[in-house]
């Protein structure tokens, strides 16, 4: 992993993000992308080193942001760590996705939600929109990281679709930085219900073809796909929860959209999601 990007509102939720990619980056020496997207009066056109403004009043605004961007960074990074930052006028979920292609990031993560308290900047959350359209996986954080642990990982997904062992395969790379544990996970419903032979026999032909390190397989029975993955993910005392996605509809197959929203709201742990 050798780049992150964390956008940047000066919320809570992306203080915590960025808090949660100075830890990574210290793990895996990766560079640290901070972007602050905002939208100005028509009239400026473009907000680089070298740009000259006609109005001095959004001199003088653009001047402010860089001071709230520079006082961000230097409160949240220590100087070991290699951080780089981006102001640019664009939509937010635009710009996201443009930057992170730009710098060709390995990982975004991102704050759940969350509104500029500075004024004048108006930055909602785009977190959503970021995680059904990136190609590059996404870390969707609740909380601030106090102590960081990637000791269990819980890779939720209905092990159907061939197009998700490409996304494990990028799962894999990641658990693999880490050295973690894999805990392979098959959520029942009365309206999805499979043996659990069934659903054993269902994981162990998708994972055949990789070298897994330690790990474990679980067919868990709930009321509902979400609150499934989130109380095994409690059970277990889970560091981070990972999922696959697609464009359309969110979490592909059984995950539906519903779902990633309501395990974005809900929960606590980070959330890796990664488009099929």
């Amino acid at each position: 992993m050798k780049t992150i990007l964390v956008p940047i509102d000066f919320s809570k939720p992306s203080e915590y993000a960025a808090k949660m990619a100075a830890k990574m980056a210290i793990k895996t020496k990766a560079t640290i992308y901070l972007i602050h997207l905002i939208e100005l009066p028509k009239g400026v056109v473009d907000m680089g080193s070298s740009s000259r403004f006609s109005i001095p009043e959004s001199m003088l605004y653009l001047r402010k942001v860089r001071e709230k961007v520079l006082e961000f960074k230097g409160n949240i990074f220590s100087e070991d760590i290699q951080v780089e930052y981006f102001i640019k006028l664009n939509n937010p979920f635009e710009g996201i996705l443009k930057y992170a292609d730009k710098i060709n990031a390995d990982l975004i993560i991102m704050g759940s939600k969350g509104h500029s308290s500075f004024k004048g900047i108006r930055i909602g959350s785009n977190t959503e929109k970021v995680v059904r359209s990136s190609k590059t996986p996404v870390i969707v954080v609740k909380k601030e990281p106090k102590k960081f642990k990637m000791k269990n990982l819980v890779f939720a997904s209905s092990f159907k679709n061939e197009n998700k062992k490409e996304i494990f395969k990028k799962f894999l790379d990641f658990a693999t930085l880490f050295n973690s544990k894999i805990h392979l996970l098959k959520v029942n419903t009365a309206s999805n219900f499979e043996s659990t032979y069934d659903a054993t026999e269902k994981i162990h032909e998708f994972i055949k073809e990789f070298e897994l390190p330690k790990h474990t397989i679980n067919i868990y029975n709930d009321l509902s796909i979400e609150k499934g993955i989130l109380n095994f993910s409690k059970d277990i005392n889970a560091d981070l929860i990972a999922l696959s996605t697609n464009g359309r509809t969110g979490i592909s197959h059984l995950f539906t959209a519903s779902v990633t929203r309501k395990l974005n709201k809900k929960a606590l742990k980070p959330i890796l999601t990664l488009r099929v």
